[in-house]
């Protein structure tokens, strides 16, 4: 079945309608809170992703590198959190439609987008962090940007409680199989300290699934 071309910005868009209810009623406090992220705050968190999401919606995307995103966080430092809760909002339509014209090239920012969404639930004590609103989607873009042959992961036969998916070369004899739920899923290629108790992995180091930083 071919997917939907829809999808990242699907994803995107079930981010936004999760997200900024969460954030807007979010007490001033909470946007200290640390994240997983060393030495990012919610709020530095946020920033970054208002930042990304603006660069995509208007095709000016730099190479999201320690110095690039610094400057993004720190140009925002003395706005309000309002206002870069209301850039955030508009980015997520923007860079919606944006991802979608691109027909592929961009989706990795959709899906590293909603993993941010995630870092957000965690530090706020939301349960189902990594797994949230449109987490099907979410697999289908993993899925894909992990078969990428420039990826060359150990071919992953991956079974979690109501599915199971491939990473790595679709068509190749299975190297690996891991057994987990979609959140550690996501935690793993996320380097997002998964917990050790809740997969098991056979044929392969946790480290050579990381995808996102």
């Amino acid at each position: 079945m071919t997917r939907d071309p829809r999808l990242p910005g699907r994803l995107l868009l079930a981010e936004r309608d999760t997200l900024l209810p969460v954030l807007r009623a979010a007490e001033p406090s909470a946007f200290a809170l640390p994240t997983v992220l060393p030495g990012w705050c919610v709020r530095d968190v946020l920033a970054h992703c208002a930042a990304a999401l603006t660069m995509a919606a208007t095709d000016t995307l730099h190479d999201f590198g320690d110095e690039a995103n610094a400057a993004d966080i720190a140009a925002r430092a003395d706005l309000p959190i309002s206002a870069v809760l209301d850039e955030l909002e508009a980015g997520y339509a923007g860079a919606a439609e944006a991802i979608v014209a691109r027909g592929g090239a961009w989706d990795a920012l959709a899906l590293g987008e909603w993993v941010h969404g995630g870092d957000v639930r965690e530090a706020f004590g939301i349960g189902d962090a990594y797994a949230s609103a449109g987490i099907d989607d979410a697999l289908t873009l993993l899925q894909e940007r992990m078969a990428q042959p420039f990826r060359a992961l150990p071919p992953t036969d991956v079974r979690l409680p109501d599915r199971e998916l491939r990473l790595g070369a679709p068509d190749a004899a299975p190297a690996a199989t891991l057994e987990t739920d979609a959140a550690t899923l996501m935690r793993l290629i996320a380097g997002r300290s998964p917990d050790p108790e809740r997969y098991t992995l056979k044929g392969a180091a946790p480290q050579v699934y990381v995808t996102f930083h």
